[in-house]
């Protein structure tokens, strides 16, 4: 494992986790509060809840994407070193 990597403080993720509870219930009590007919607060509260899940899927597809370029990446240092270590043998 990569050992210049931090992990997140217990206090980020809490902020992380509070920002998007708040923002979820803020715009929750918007839609709710709007005066529009129900069907149209059904509406933007579909596209709001698939914006979110969209959201977390590219975010997840990203990093995923990220963490297999560096496996990748270690993969061809461990052979490059391999070679290297056996060409100063032989040499």
């Amino acid at each position: 494992m990569n050992q210049n990597v931090q992990p997140h403080s217990s206090a980020f993720i809490t902020f992380a986790y509070a920002s998007f509870g708040a923002s979820a219930f803020l715009v929750a009590l918007g839609v709710f509060f709007m005066p529009i007919d129900l069907w149209m607060k059904g509406y933007l509260t579909m596209g709001i809840v698939m914006l979110v899940q969209t959201c977390v899927t590219l975010t997840k597809t990203l990093r995923d994407r990220h963490e297999s370029g560096k496996l990748v990446n270690r993969i061809e240092d461990a052979r490059a070193e391999r070679l290297l270590m056996e060409v100063s043998k032989a040499a």
